[in-house]
């Protein structure tokens, strides 16, 4: 071969032809480009330097669309109207400009801040309340700017939906075009292929039909969509590229589609639920429920299940004693009203699925179980009452209330209620804490004191059901012995504490429960925002990773007669890999129509090739 070049090319011809909106240097768009691309039409490229890409190219700016107003009423309107138009298409090629998508894809991201920093209504009302009561000079603003309630927000949803709108405007009209690239044949070799950036030559003394050919044949095995057009083959590669960045923008739509689905649609509440006890999938047998704005009580998948045992196993020694080994709830379930009742394991991080509805496994703790009788004996609670965590060794407090049938030693009807600690291994007497030594029910201790009057659970307030109020609640008194001294015991497993002037007594028994704590989560969508975060990667590493390209080989008779041929590539964006792909198709395209030994290695295609090749074209 007798000359090969892979620089910039002299002269001032745009090396790469990146045209259709994008920046020579980096595909990117740029605002100077329709120049570039018109010195490119003028230097004879042509349709070989178009449609590299299915980037919009910006045809106006904004400015005065209406042009010349003409007289009277008449041409007021008609001027008004060109420019009602001619904004409406400038402001709807802005909008659906991938710059701007990028930046409400950005403000999209520093929108979701606030609703990660701050408390949100949807999520923890408690929480919202409480930072209204800490910072009242804030809250006011916040709530004007809708910063507790983020995701439904006028301003959000506003960010949300204009970004949709542009994902949509930008890819239908490049899917079109880039369906018409796909249908079209690979544009003919510009006049001049010296001026491309990977260029090639050498003379053979094979005929310009078996360069043609054998140049076909080496294209079409490199997997090049070629064919012949004139004196030359050309080629092209790499529309996975547009594919690929078309792939990711509709990926992206799948993505928001899916996510404002799953946030409308979905449910999340928690339950505890004691061993031997059940939940069936209705709102009253939530501890607490969440669901999205479009929700209804008919959407909730219809199942139930029985908490049949919970186990728990910890490291009973090194430096991870107490960390749990084994953390798995034996439930029995079933499907509708009528259906099938079956048996599995929830663990941690593997759910339950019924449906759309996955039961996660959250917590966990102990319930022990207590009898409390009435001055004469009767017993007027036996329950295990569940207690919340304090720390990781399960130490735990709860509240335990006996609300109907007690009536004191005059027989008066009252309430009764039990501050309880409960620790699952005791330290000992003496040893100054009690705090549980570990998790496990190695030394368990139940420490309760008791109340009686009125527990307020009638006066139509809302309580927490694991705690007594003892602070605001007047009709409420604790129990006190003969000295005026709290009553107040550490019970081991089957002790009583009796209750002073007869009142009775509560046991804590042997029988001691766990309990579990279970998120049950429903929202639709997921599989979708899934498959679309895959295809997202997929597109994008396709448009980063992949070149798009075209070859032209040409094979022309020189004026001594010899067969000239030129090989030159032309990609969207500069690339080492060209000039080395260019080299290799060259290589190839030599092997089967090797260089004539005899001819001047230093002669380049002169003005007669040119004139030669034009004519053919136009023949």
């Amino acid at each position: 071969m007798s000359k090969t070049t892979t620089g910039t090319p002299a002269d001032d011809t745009p090396a790469t032809g990146a045209l259709d909106g994008e920046s020579p240097a980096t595909g990117a768009p740029d605002g100077d480009t329709q120049a570039a691309g018109n010195l490119a039409g003028e230097e004879d490229l042509g349709a070989a330097g178009s449609q590299l890409s299915t980037a919009p190219t910006e045809t106006a700016v904004p400015g005065s669309f209406g042009g010349n107003r003409a007289p009277g009423a008449a041409g007021w309107l008609a001027w008004t109207g060109r420019e009602v138009i001619g904004w409406s298409r400038w402001f709807w090629r802005q909008l659906t400009s991938m710059r701007v998508a990028l930046l409400l894809l950005f403000l999209l991201s520093l929108g979701a801040v606030p609703g990660s920093l701050i408390p949100q209504t949807n999520t923890n009302a408690m929480k919202v309340d409480a930072f209204r009561q800490a910072h009242k000079t804030l809250a006011p603003l916040y709530d004007k700017l809708g910063l507790f309630h983020v995701y439904s927000s006028v301003w959000f949803s506003a960010i949300y939906i204009l970004l949709f709108v542009s994902l949509i405007g930008c890819i239908v009209p490049r899917t079109w075009q880039f369906t018409g690239q796909l249908r079209s044949r690979p544009p003919g070799a510009p006049k001049r292929l010296t001026r491309l950036p990977a260029y090639a030559t050498w003379r053979t003394g094979a005929t310009p039909e078996e360069v043609r050919e054998a140049a076909l044949r080496v294209l079409k095995d490199r997997r090049f969509r070629a064919h012949t057009a004139g004196d030359a083959v050309a080629a092209e590669k790499g529309y996975l590229r547009e594919a690929g960045n078309l792939v990711f923008h509709i990926a992206l739509i799948v993505m928001l589609v899916a996510f404002a689905w799953g946030q409308l649609y979905k449910t999340e509440g928690n339950k505890l639920i004691v061993e031997g006890d059940g939940f069936s999938n209705t709102l009253t047998q939530y501890d607490d429920f969440k669901s999205g704005n479009l929700f209804n009580d008919d959407d909730l998948v219809p199942f139930s299940f029985n908490l049949d045992k919970f186990t728990a196993t910890y490291e009973r020694s090194g430096p991870s004693k107490g960390t749990a080994r084994t953390f798995q709830a034996a439930v029995d379930y079933s499907v509708g009203a009528d259906g099938k009742e079956r048996r599995t394991t929830v663990k941690v991080n593997e759910p339950l699925e019924i449906g759309d509805a996955k039961v996660y496994l959250v917590s966990h703790g102990y319930a022990p179980t207590v009898t409390v009788r009435d001055g004469k004996g009767n017993v007027v609670l036996h329950q295990a009452v569940p207690m919340l965590p304090i720390d990781s060794n399960e130490t735990s407090q709860g509240a335990i209330k006996v609300l109907d049938g007690y009536r004191d030693a005059q027989g008066k009807s009252e309430q009764l209620g039990f501050s309880a600690f409960f620790v699952p291994t005791f330290a000992g007497a003496g040893r100054g804490t009690m705090f549980s030594q570990f998790p496990a029910l190695d030394f368990p201790v139940l420490a309760v004191s008791g109340y009686h009057g009125d527990l307020g659970v009638d006066a139509g307030v809302p309580q927490n059901v694991y705690q007594l109020d003892t602070k605001d609640n007047p009709n409420l008194k604790q129990f006190k012995d003969a000295k005026g001294d709290i009553v107040k015991q550490r019970l081991l497993p089957g002790e009583t504490m009796t209750l002073p002037n007869g009142a009775g007594s509560i046991t804590f028994d042997k029988d001691i429960k766990e309990w579990a704590g279970f998120q049950i989560v429903q929202q639709p969508g997921n599989d979708w925002a899934l498959a679309g975060a895959l295809a997202a990667i997929a597109g994008l590493a396709g448009s980063l990773f992949i070149q798009r390209r075209r070859v032209w080989v040409r094979a022309v008779r020189g004026a001594d007669g010899v067969t000239v041929v030129e090989v030159a590539g032309l990609g969207r964006s500069e690339s080492a890999k060209l000039p080395e792909e260019i080299g290799d198709l060259a290589a190839l395209v030599h092997h089967k129509a090797p260089a004539q030994t005899d001819a001047d290695p230093d002669r380049e295609p002169d003005d007669e090739t040119y004139a030669s090749a034009e004519g053919a074209e136009k023949k």
